[in-house]
């Protein structure tokens, strides 16, 4: 009898396409502005210059932010010792996600979202007035289903 080990390989996709695969995952059914959100936020968490993700960006790594423990529910295969069926190495961006990832990553963001660096889908009508838990981002607006905080003074302290 043999037994055969199978091995799962990660394809080391481009900035760009992470970038398209994180916005078809986390904002595929909230339209343009909603993927464009997404994209803005990830892309503050690249470019700030203080705080936790400035050190987990390491001066723009785009990788980085996205497989940050913790931080994108689509990045995770199992969530809860349960395997996560949308995650993404499942996605298959179309046109519109690249188009997004492409204006995101020339430096564009949504004027709506600023400087966020949090969203959330609070699974009801009213967002909450801080975010993460710590403080360290107070909320902004709400698009969609989405909840988008700015960080605050405490943010710095990360």
């Amino acid at each position: 009898m043999h037994i055969i080990k199978l091995e799962v390989k990660k394809v080391a996709y481009s900035e760009r396409e992470l970038l398209a695969r994180i916005v078809q995952c986390e904002a595929g059914g909230e339209g343009d502005n909603g993927m464009k959100a997404v994209a803005t936020v990830t892309m503050n968490r690249v470019n700030t210059s203080e705080g936790e993700y400035a050190r987990v960006s390491q001066g723009g790594n785009i990788r980085n932010i996205i497989f940050q423990e913790g931080q994108y529910d689509c990045a995770r295969e199992t969530i809860r010792n349960q395997y996560n069926p949308q995650n993404i190495y499942n996605m298959t961006p179309t046109e519109v996600h690249y188009q997004i990832a492409d204006w995101a990553l020339a430096g564009n963001k949504l004027n709506e979202i600023g400087d966020c660096l949090w969203y959330l889908n609070p699974f009801r009508l009213s967002c909450g007035p801080t975010f993460p838990y710590n403080g360290s981002g107070t909320l902004h607006t709400r698009l969609g289903k989405h909840c988008f905080y700015r960080p605050t003074s405490l943010y710095s302290q990360t």
